[in-house]
């Protein structure tokens, strides 16, 4: 068996614990030296003496140590951020002529693997002393078939092409305008088709800096895709992109790997994008910040499946307790429950883009999910029902009180996510029975606010807004940043706590299985893109959905397994089947 020990160095703090950590080991009590400090002053607990009682992650005051028994063979330790730190086991495999994708939680190694293969990061293979060299991580994979990949690494025959995965730090890299980024990238000297490919006409001279999220993405995967490479690595390219773009993106990324040979790898946690896009997962499992596990190499619909049922068939590795499932459909009660509000058709006009909402009404205990494309008016109407900004046509006369959690978070809050939490008028019953389980938030509570990651913010943000006393609930695109298993817990608890008390939401997102699995009904939006918005009201799920599906040509089918959503291959025989009946969501013959 196989001790880890980790220590979240930013969580540990010698003002708040006095290293209890150090004085509550029994090995320490018994004159051995297993948790000690370090020349800075830093506890480091020795792997080799802990006996693994785990006294020390329970009187850890600030929750940041974690003992971990790996039982079973877990692979080759490819690399350790340090001592007490992540570690990383295995590697996944790029496919010739394929797109392999790589599925799992956050923080558990899998924009590391990334940054290995791709040459940035040279695995350490679990050596701190020394450094090194490629040729003994080349004897590490004797007789497996990485192997070959990190020989063609060493002879310096591969090409690799990297989008990194936070793009929203490029304008602090990089300056000047679009075009002047993309010709430098071009090596392929294709710059006008992939300008054309990813839709970039309208800003190709725009300065960097001026940017959006979307836009800066949609950068970063040309200049990737620009790149005469052997193999591209490309992390969450989906991020900030609405369901259109993302389809286009993955369209793409296919036709790049199945027409040119060459090898395409991406991590992903849109499941209806990964399943499209993907021939090949490895599914990474393990602990959050603690150590990951690379599977074997599966087909995408077996590896989705296995990591949604959280077992391993080859591997024969059970990672999580319990399956993610997928509702059918909305419950009937949903849709005969009481009228809770109205609100009238607003119109509202901006210098360069105008808005057009139609009248509807909210039901008691049901969600509302908001479609479209981006630039298109879905975050203004969020703004106008929440109050923040007021129609030029049309009162919202309602008198209900809002909880809204906005597009963009920030982390503004000086203190601990804990002291934060205390701070804010919220239904504590209600946050301590089921939101701050289901959000993994008890771990956060002793961090800074300041220091959380964009998942992390993520969370918490949603976790006060939906705590929060309110009439109606909105949230703009709460899945940014959270991983798949994220996304459907968010998913489980805003449905909970709107059937519980009674109330309403309105959830805007791109993510169409989270949609899927949240809505009750849907409001589409139509228009032109940074021109004109038209805001339908709410309409029946399967009606909304066809609509919306049809705009964007895609169909959907459910896996006759898991349940869960999955995009036709445009063109197959299901594909035409479903466009040729009208039924763009699900199908039954």
């Amino acid at each position: 068996m196989t001790r880890l020990a980790v220590i979240q160095r930013e969580k540990c703090s010698r003002e708040r614990c006095g290293w209890q950590c150090i004085k509550v080991c029994p090995v320490n009590r018994m004159g051995s030296e297993c948790i000690v400090k370090d020349e800075e002053g830093w506890p480091v607990i020795s792997e080799d003496l802990c006996s693994g009682c785990g006294i020390c992650p329970k009187k850890c005051p600030q929750k940041c140590i974690k003992i971990i028994n790996l039982a079973g063979e877990k692979g080759v330790l490819i690399h350790q951020y340090g001592v007490n730190a992540f570690r990383l086991f295995n590697l996944p495999l790029p496919k010739q002529g394929s797109v392999v994708g790589l599925i799992g939680a956050n923080g558990i190694g899998k924009t590391t693997a990334l940054g290995i293969l791709a040459g940035v990061l040279k695995p350490n293979l679990g050596d701190l002393q020394s450094e090194r060299g490629m040729e003994e991580v080349v004897d590490a994979f004797k007789g497996q078939e990485i192997q070959n990949y990190f020989e063609t690494v060493l002879d310096k025959e591969v090409r690799v092409s990297l989008k990194p995965q936070n793009v929203d730090k490029i304008p602090d890299a990089i300056k000047g305008n679009v075009r002047g980024l993309l010709e430098k990238a071009d090596d392929r000297g294709e710059l006008e088709k992939a300008v054309e490919l990813f839709e970039l006409e309208e800003i190709i001279d725009r300065e960097i800096e001026h940017l959006s999220g979307g836009e800066l993405q949609r950068v970063a995967i040309c200049a990737a895709y620009l790149k005469n490479a052997d193999v591209y690595y490309l992390d969450e390219p989906t991020s900030y992109l609405d369901i259109k773009q993302r389809m286009k993106i993955a369209r793409n990324l296919r036709a790049l790997a199945e027409s040119s040979g060459k090898s395409v790898m991406v991590v992903e946690h849109d499941l209806a994008v990964l399943d499209y896009l993907s021939e090949y997962v490895h599914v990474f499992y393990g602990e959050n910040s603690a150590y990951g596990v690379v599977s074997h190499l599966k087909g995408a619909r077996n590896g989705v499946n296995e990591y949604l049922d959280g077992y391993l068939k080859d591997e024969n590795v059970r990672f999580r307790q319990r399956p993610i499932t997928f509702a059918a459909m909305a419950e009937e009660g949903e849709r005969k429950s009481l009228v809770a509000f109205k609100y009238p058709a607003m119109k509202k006009a901006w210098k360069d883009f105008k808005l057009e909402c139609d009248a509807g009404e909210v039901r008691k205990g049901e969600i509302i999910g908001i479609v479209g494309e981006n630039a298109i008016g879905k975050t203004s109407f969020i703004k106008l029902l929440a109050g923040v900004d007021e129609p030029d046509e049309g009162d919202v006369a309602h008198k209900l009180k809002v909880s809204y959690k906005p597009q963009y978070v920030k982390a503004d809050f000086d203190g601990t996510v804990g002291e934060l939490i205390s701070s804010t008028p919220i239904d504590r019953e209600v946050f301590e029975s089921e939101i701050k389980r289901k959000l993994d938030i008890g771990d956060l509570m002793e961090k800074e606010v300041k220091s959380l990651s964009g998942g992390e913010l993520q969370r918490v943000s949603i976790a006060v807004a939906l705590a929060r006393e309110a009439d109606v609930y909105l949230f703009d695109e709460p899945s940014a940043f959270l991983d798949v298993e994220q996304r459907l817990n968010f998913s489980d608890v805003l449905k909970k706590v709107i059937s519980l008390k009674e109330k309403t939401a309105f959830v805007v997102d791109h993510d169409i299985v989270l949609v899927d699995s949240i809505s009750s009904r849907l409001l589409v939006f139509e228009g032109e893109s940074s021109v004109h918005g038209h805001a339908l009201a709410p309409a029946d799920k399967r009606e909304g959905m066809n609509s919306f599906l049809k705009g964007m040509e895609v169909t959907l089918r459910r896996d006759r397994d898991s349940k869960r959503p999955r995009v036709n291959k445009p063109g197959s025989q299901m594909d035409r089947e479903q466009k040729k009946a009208g039924e763009y969501y699900y199908y039954s013959k």
